[in-house]
């Protein structure tokens, strides 16, 4: 089951219009990932005093419908594929009362050491992998 963090859109967020400006959802994007590993017990906190980063090596967002301003949104995430060295997270950001979906995206992130070079994490950090791989199969339900 995927995870779902909800958060209202701020002034801030908004342009002249008080549409939420397209930055914003990547933001909105970063916000709910950190969430969710923050829930399964991997806060990025724990992860910089650590020999082990996960920085974002792409983001995609397809734009579908706006949100405005004071709107209740709901962002949900979930890990997707997962390789020897990077994985991707999938979002969803809708209208949490109406369920009306304003826009859809992934982030790719790799698997790196304290001096940003990739690792296989499989093999170098066996139980960190087997997490990952467990969030990716439990999204799937």
């Amino acid at each position: 089951m995927a995870y779902i963090h909800e958060q209202r859109i701020q002034f801030f967020d908004t342009d002249k219009m008080q549409v939420t400006h397209h930055a914003n959802y990547i933001r909105f994007f970063e916000t709910a990932r950190t969430e969710y590993l923050r829930s399964e017990g991997l806060p990025y906190s724990d992860m910089e005093k650590g020999d082990f980063q996960i920085p974002v090596l792409g983001v995609e967002a397809k734009f579908k419908t706006p949100s405005v301003y004071d709107e209740l949104i709901a962002i949900e995430c979930r890990i997707g594929k997962i390789a020897p060295a990077s994985f991707e997270v999938e979002y969803e950001i809708r209208n949490a009362e109406t369920g009306k979906v304003h826009v859809t995206g992934r982030s790719r992130h790799g698997f790196t050491d304290a001096n940003l070079r990739p690792i296989p994490l499989k093999k170098k950090n066996p139980e960190l992998y087997n997490f990952f791989m467990r969030l990716s199969e439990q999204d799937k339900k």
